[in-house]
C-alpha cells in the first residue's frame, strides 16, 4: 500500500504517567502530520498482567479495551473496532435466529444479548468489544463494531454507511419513535391480510376506488416529493422516472374480476365427490423494486384486490415519492383491516432480515435487473418468482408492412419505456435499408423523443452513436437499432444478445413467422 507506520508498545504503567499521555498525545499528532499511521499494542515482554488477562487493578486488558483508552486520550473523532463478524448480534452469530444490532442501545440491549465463544483470534472476544465501545461511546466517542474481513468495511464506515454496530451516547433519543423490526412488520402484515381475505369482493373494491380518489387529492404534495427524487436522480444520471395516470390504473383494477374463489378446475373423483381447484390468496409478499414509483401503486393495488398483504422496498432514487405514495395508500385503507397491511422497507439492510422470514413471507418478487434476482435467490428459502433482464427485440422482416411496422416498433417503444417488455433493440431486415423503410422508422422513433444508438452497421448507415453493448435494458425513451441480413441473422443475434425475455417479428410472410415462433423460444414470442 505505500503507507508508512510506527509500531508504540505501551503497558498500564504507561498510562498512569501523566506526563506520558501528554507525550502520547503531541506524538501521535506530529506521526499524523508526516502521514505515519501510528500502531499501538501491549508490551507483552515486560507486561505484568495476570492469567485471564482481566484483574481489578488493570487500566486496559487487551487491544479492544486499549483502542478505546487510546480514542479517549486522543479525542478521536470515531473508534472502528473490527470482528471477524458483521457486528454484534442478538445472539451467538451462528444461531439463525440471531440478528445484527445496527444501533447499541444500552437500556435496551444490554440484559438482551447472549454473547458467543470468544473470537480464537485474540483474547478479548465481542464480550471485551462492547465492553470498550459502551466505555467509549458514553465518553462522547462514536463507536462501530464491523468485520474486518469485508471489503473496503472502513471506508463504508467513514462513508456512513450502514454497516456494523454503532454505539453513541445519543443513541436511545433516536428511538423515540419505537423502531418496527423485519419480524414485526411481516406479522402484523400478514394478521392485516387475514382480515382483507374475509371481505366481500365489493369492499376491497371500494379500497381501491378510495385509493384512487387519495392519489388524486394529494396530487401536488406527490408531485412535489416526486420532484425532489427527479432533481436528484437527474444529479446522479439517471432517467426521470415515470409517475402518470396513477389513479387511473388503480381504479382499472378494481374493476377487474374478482381473483378470490375463482374454480379452476373441477373433478369428479367419485360419485357425489367433487374436488375444486379455486384461486386464493398467497399470504405476505415481499417485492424489491428498483427506481420507479408508479411500480409501488400498481403492486400494492394488486396486492389489495387479491387479499394479500406486502412488504416493500423500492430503489433509494425514489425514496420520497415511494414514501408519500406509501403514506396516501395506507391512509384509504379502513381501520377494520390496518394500515400495516403494506409495510414500507426503509433501508436495504433490513433485506436479509425479511429473507430469512420462510414462517412468515410466503413469497419473494425482485422486480430489478438480472443482478438483484440472483443475489436475492442466494439469500432466502422463500420461494422467489423472478425474472431474467427484458432485453426484448422488435424484428422487422422484409415483407413488412409500412403502417404496420411504424404502429408496432412505436407501441413496443414509447407506450411504457420502463416495462420489462418494452422493446430494447430493434433489428431491420437489409432490404429495408434501401426502400425507405428504415429511415422512417427512425425519424418516426426520433419524433417522438426516443434516443436512438446503433449496431456497427445501423450507426454507420444512419450516422447515429455506436451502441456500447448489444445487452443493454434502457428502461427509458433509448433503443438499439441494428441491420441484419436475414431471418435467421435476427434469430442468432436475439440468442447471442436476448434475454429470454419478450421477441417480436413484424413481417406478412405467415412461413417466415413459424420459423421465428420455433426459432426464438422466449417467454413470450410475438408474430
Amino acid at each position: 500500500l505505500d503507507v508508512s507506520s510506527s509500531q508504540h508498545l505501551v503497558t498500564d504503567t504507561d498510562f498512569r504517567n501523566g506526563s506520558f499521555r501528554k507525550q502520547l498525545s503531541e506524538t501521535v499528532k506530529s506521526l499524523l502530520a508526516l502521514k505515519v499511521i501510528p500502531i499501538f499494542n501491549e508490551n507483552d515482554a515486560v507486561s505484568t498482567r495476570r492469567a485471564p488477562y482481566e484483574d481489578s487493578s488493570g487500566i486496559f486488558w487487551d487491544n479492544d479495551s486499549l483502542a478505546g483508552l487510546l480514542a479517549l486520550e486522543l479525542q478521536a473523532d470515531l473508534l472502528v473496532l473490527l470482528s471477524d463478524v458483521e457486528g454484534l448480534y442478538s445472539g451467538p452469530p451462528s444461531d439463525p435466529d440471531s440478528k445484527l444490532i445496527h444501533t447499541y442501545i444500552k437500556e435496551k440491549h444490554q440484559g438482551e444479548i447472549t454473547f458467543g465463544d470468544k473470537s480464537r483470534l485474540g483474547r478479548g472476544g465481542m464480550t471485551a468489544k462492547v465492553n470498550a465501545a459502551v466505555c467509549a461511546a458514553y465518553a462522547g466517542i462514536p463507536v462501530v463494531i464491523t468485520s474486518g474481513y469485508a471489503t473496503d468495511s472502513i471506508i463504508k464506515v467513514l462513508q456512513g454507511k450502514r454497516i456494523g454496530t454503532l454505539f453513541h451516547q445519543d443513541a436511545h433519543l433516536w428511538t423515540s419513535v419505537k423502531e418496527v423490526g423485519a419480524r414485526e412488520m411481516a406479522v402484523a402484515a400478514r394478521e392485516c391480510s387475514r382480515r382483507l381475505q374475509a371481505m366481500h369482493s365489493d369492499d376491497r373494491r371500494k379500497i381501491l376506488l378510495d385509493i384512487a380518489d387519495a392519489l388524486e387529492a394529494n396530487e401536488s404534495l406527490i408531485k412535489v416529493e416526486n420532484e425532489a427524487d427527479v432533481a436528484d436522480a437527474q444529479d446522479a444520471g439517471y432517467d426521470k422516472s415515470l409517475i402518470a395516470s396513477l389513479a387511473k390504473s388503480v381504479r382499472v383494477l378494481a374493476e377487474m374480476e374478482e381473483p378470490i374463489g375463482q374454480v379452476l378446475k373441477r373433478t369428479e373423483l367419485a360419485d357425489g365427490l367433487i374436488l375444486e381447484k379455486t384461486s386464493c390468496p398467497l399470504g405476505v409478499l415481499l417485492i424489491v423494486f428498483e427506481s420507479r414509483p408508479d411500480a409501488l401503486v400498481q403492486i400494492a393495488s394488486l396486492a389489495i384486490r387479491s387479499g394479500n398483504g406486502l412488504l416493500l422496498k423500492g430503489g433509494k432514487e425514489a425514496k420520497r415519492s415511494n414514501a408519500i405514495l406509501h403514506k396516501v395508500i395506507t391512509s384509504a385503507i379502513p381501520k377494520s383491516i390496518g394500515n400495516k397491511l403494506i409495510g414500507l422497507v426503509a433501508s436495504r439492510e433490513d433485506i436479509p432480515d425479511l429473507l430469512k422470514l420462510d414462517d412468515v413471507i410466503d413469497l419473494v418478487i425482485p422486480r430489478g435487473s438480472n443482478k438483484l434476482v440472483s443475489q436475492i435467490k442466494e439469500l432466502t428459502k422463500i420461494p422467489v418468482l423472478g425474472h431474467s433482464d427484458g432485453i426484448c427485440h422488435v424484428y422487422v422482416d422484409k415483407s413488412a408492412k409500412v403502417d404496420t411496422a411504424k404502429r408496432i416498433v412505436l407501441d413496443a417503444k414509447i407506450d411504457y419505456p420502463a416495462a420489462c417488455n418494452a422493446m430494447e433493440t430493434l433489428l431491420v431486415h437489409k432490404d429495408l435499408s434501401s426502400n425507405g423503410l428504415l429511415n422512417t422508422l427512425t425519424k418516426e422513433l426520433q419524433h417522438e423523443g426516443v434516443t436512438l444508438y446503433g449496431g456497427p452497421r445501423a450507426s454507420s448507415l444512419l450516422k447515429i452513436p455506436e451502441a456500447h453493448s448489444f445487452h443493454h435494458e434502457y428502461s427509458s425513451m433509448a433503443c438499439t437499432i441494428e441491420i441484419v441480413d436475414d431471418l435467421q441473422a435476427a434469430i442468432d443475434h436475439i440468442h447471442q444478445h436476448g434475454s429470454s425475455h419478450t421477441d417480436c417479428i413484424v413481417t406478412e410472410n405467415h412461413e417466415v413467422a413459424e420459423i421465428f415462433l420455433h426459432g426464438v423460444l422466449q417467454c413470450c414470442s410475438i408474430s
